[in-house]
């Protein structure tokens, strides 16, 4: 029953996606006041200093972090991106092709990833994992196919904290809904956003998930006054 249930959910916010892409890439720059931009470009350089030669962005939506890793000076060897939303890989590969570059990407579930053990040097996602049907199933599945000594680095909204916290908290609860019902017409698909985010095990609660999940020397930063997180940590 349980795994019915889970199914249903992730056909649930795989639809859900799948109506809001044509808008996803303005909505994240509106409902972050431009900053996952800035984000994206953090995590593209902590990548770069460990130096991979393969990068598996799991979640890729519409390729922007794929394409970061793939930019200039900080390009690896090989970046591939998956996604379960197939209107969002098309609109990433409508975007790879207009900035006429060569980056694989493919239709795959993050809870059953197509590729064997042990393959990636890198394994990133950006604002995908709180939505997983099954958190623990899906951070092994990251951990499986990263190498030893691989590094997975997820990048998720949090709950905001300091003193602009309860005006953070606000913004998330009422913004989202109603700017994201009058740019999309879905305003299921941005409800949903905070109420996922309230959810979430942030902060020092994911990092013992990831070790559970086999990862060691875990670490967290907070982003824009928590308001997004930073996480990394080593397959050993």
């Amino acid at each position: 029953m349980r795994e019915k249930l889970q199914a249903k959910e992730s056909r649930e916010i795989q639809g859900m996606f799948g109506r809001i892409a044509h808008r996803y890439d303005l909505l994240n720059r509106l409902l972050s006041l431009g900053r996952d931009q800035a984000w994206r470009r953090l995590l593209a350089r902590r990548v770069a200093e460990v130096r991979p030669e393969l990068i598996i962005d799991v979640c890729t939506g519409t390729a922007d972090l794929a394409l970061s890793f793939a930019d200039g000076k900080q390009k690896p060897t090989r970046v591939l991106g998956t996604d379960f939303c197939l209107p969002m890989l098309a609109l990433a590969r409508r975007k790879i092709a207009a900035q006429g570059r060569i980056l694989p990407i493919f239709a795959a579930d993050a809870l059953q990833l197509p590729m064997p053990t042990g393959l990636a040097d890198v394994v990133s996602v950006a604002f995908g994992v709180r939505n997983f049907e099954d958190l623990d199933r899906g951070l092994g599945e990251l951990v499986r196919i990263l190498r030893p000594g691989g590094i997975l680095f997820i990048l998720e909204f949090s709950r905001p904290t300091g003193p602009l916290a309860p005006l953070m908290r606000w913004w998330e609860a009422t913004v989202p809904p109603r700017l994201g019902k009058w740019i999309s017409g879905d305003p299921e698909a941005y409800a949903y956003l905070p109420d996922s985010v309230a959810r979430f095990p942030s902060g020092v609660k994911m990092l013992a998930r990831l070790e559970a999940a086999g990862l060691s020397r875990t670490k967290f930063r907070r982003l824009t006054g928590g308001v997004a997180s930073l996480y990394e940590g080593v397959k050993e």
